[in-house]
């Protein structure tokens, strides 16, 4: 039983490619996105989003929002994921474009020091 959960728990890791871990957040894509180019953040159970705005080809914002049928992160988890998110926004559309255009694997991140 536990080899099945394991197994279960790997197929739900390659349906979400995660790209960062910053002090317990996860950001991260699903295997079926969609445009526009986006990323997810989750924490014990609660998830948001952040969309990238691209325009001529430099990302010129990123907006936040809810994902339906989640919790949002909490105020200090949603401040971390935005820092994460700014911060890499030029590799994240790289990552995008890595795996779902050249559909290359993504090595993740694991970020141990914070980003001022």
């Amino acid at each position: 039983m536990v080899a099945l959960s394991e197994a279960a728990e790997a197929g739900r890791i390659d349906s979400m490619p995660k790209l960062f871990e910053y002090f317990g957040i996860i950001i991260f894509f699903y295997s079926n996105e969609h445009e526009p180019v986006h990323v997810h953040g989750r924490c014990q159970g609660r998830e948001s989003k952040a969309e990238l705005v691209i325009e001529k080809g430099r990302v010129t914002g990123v907006t936040y929002s809810s994902v339906r049928g989640k919790r949002p992160l909490s105020k200090t988890e949603l401040k971390d994921f935005q820092i994460v998110t700014e911060h890499y926004a030029n590799d994240i559309v790289q990552k995008w474009i890595d795996y779902f255009i050249l559909h290359k694997p993504i090595d993740p991140r694991t970020i141990t020091r914070r980003i001022k």
